[in-house]
């Protein structure tokens, strides 16, 4: 399949003012639109764009034909040709009607949240999937906009906005887009198909699964790096993951579950992005456990950790067994790690302290564990003695007469599955 997300680099940076509208809905969503706005300025820089200036408005709500109202396009057209920028990025989503009446005021590139978040999957989607799954993305967002848009698709300078699924082919007919979001559904449902015969392969192999999942940026990477010795690529930016990675996780029992990466989240992520990206994000939701992983430094913690749980409760999974880690508390303040919650199910860790780590394993043990049970089982049941050692670690063995007497930890994933064989064996 041709790679239809291009990777355009602009021979000249983009150079942008950002535009935040503050409406009553915006205020009565919970969502803080300072933190928001400082979330857009990481996500322009992420994808390579200078910050020239912040503009922001208060309305009861939206204007339809400009978004921002009249009076502020004319303060927004003085800002950028006093700055000399190229770009402006919207912090809501627009319609196609106001994107193409702001490109004809302002005579720039108009973008907006979902589209730059977009944008910058399309630079770090590598793998098949990746690339499908952002181009079906991208597509299905862009299809009722097409009557906008001219200014960014008419330039060749390439830049943000400009990445993937071809310019030109945006400029032909519905129809045509259309055929083309059919056929990328169809490649991505093979895929989805093949990912889920893996996941089956997985649990049929009795290999226990344990995901990471949280807020773009949080560190997840480099936590899976650490706990595996693995060398999984790591950045300070936001969505530096967008492909799931697994790597063995070996216990302080000796036992190796799979513990897996998954892409970051973020406030108001592009619903046709979690279509989209659904098949990658059903790791979560088939993972025995859940570690969910903060960024304890952020002033956003609180509403980072709503964001993700948010999104666990769409995809299904939000009544896995989590444990949370406050990762990063190397970069907080005492009186801010005493403000984290503590207690069962909490850590507050460094990804980079060796005990923290080991913590960390002993905590995905213990959580994985059932506590521990003993079997009596008859010696010539060679049948079960199999099954006891496949639901847990055999602490201590002994003989009584006929029987053989077991002392097992549990592993609950494991005893989930076929412990219920073993039901009437237990010694009370």
């Amino acid at each position: 399949m041709a790679n239809k997300t291009h990777d355009t680099v602009s021979a000249l940076e983009d150079k942008a003012i950002l535009v935040s509208l503050v409406t009553d809905s915006v205020k009565r969503s919970g969502i803080d639109p300072e933190e928001s706005l400082l979330e857009l300025v990481q996500l322009a820089e992420t994808a390579g764009v200078e910050v020239l200036d912040v503009i922001t408005q208060n309305r009861e709500t939206p204007d339809s034909k400009w978004f921002i109202g009249k009076g502020k396009v004319e303060e927004l057209r003085m800002a950028i040709d006093g700055l000399g920028a190229s770009t402006a990025i919207f912090d809501q989503e627009l319609s196609g009607a106001q994107v193409r009446n702001l490109e004809e005021a302002l005579d720039v590139k108009i973008i907006d949240r979902t589209q730059l978040i977009l944008d910058i999957f399309a630079q770090r989607a590598k793998t098949r999937e990746g690339i499908i799954q952002v181009e079906l993305a991208q597509l299905t967002y862009l299809l009722p906009r097409l009557s906008g848009h001219g200014k960014n698709l008419s330039r060749l300078g390439g830049g943000i906005g400009t990445r993937g699924p071809g310019e030109s082919k945006l400029e032909t007919d519905r129809r045509h887009i259309r055929d083309r979001i059919s056929d990328l559904k169809r490649q991505l449902d093979e895929v989805t198909r093949h990912r889920k015969l893996h996941r089956e392969r997985r649990k049929k192999s009795g290999a226990i699964q344990v995901a990471l999942v949280g807020y773009t940026n949080a560190g997840k990477s480099t936590l899976l790096n650490r706990l595996t010795a693995s060398d999984v690529y790591v950045e300070n930016q936001l969505f530096a993951t967008l492909d799931p990675t697994s790597r063995v996780l070996e216990l302080p029992s000796g036992k190796e579950v799979v513990l897996t990466d998954t892409v970051g989240f973020i406030q108001n992520l592009p619903h046709d992005l979690i279509a989209a990206f659904r098949a990658t994000l059903e790791e979560a939701n088939e993972a025995d456990l859940i570690l969910h992983v903060v960024d304890a430094s952020s002033t956003m913690r609180e509403s980072q950790m709503d964001v993700v749980q948010s999104i666990l409760e769409d995809l299904g999974a939000a009544e896995k067994p989590q444990i949370v880690l406050f990762n990063k508390k190397d970069a907080c303040q005492p009186e801010q790690l005493e403000m984290l919650p503590s207690g069962d199910g909490y850590l507050k860790i460094s990804a980079y302290d060796e005990a923290d780590l080991n913590t960390v394993r002993e905590v995905i043990q213990d959580r994985l564990s059932g506590g521990n049970v003993r079997f009596r089982i008859p010696a010539d049941r060679g049948d079960l003695h199999a099954v006891v050692y496949r639901v847990g670690d055999v602490l201590e063995q002994s003989f009584d007469e006929n029987d053989l007497i077991y002392e097992v930890r549990i592993n609950t994933a494991d005893y989930e599955k076929s412990g219920y064989l073993l039901e009437d064996f237990i010694e009370k």
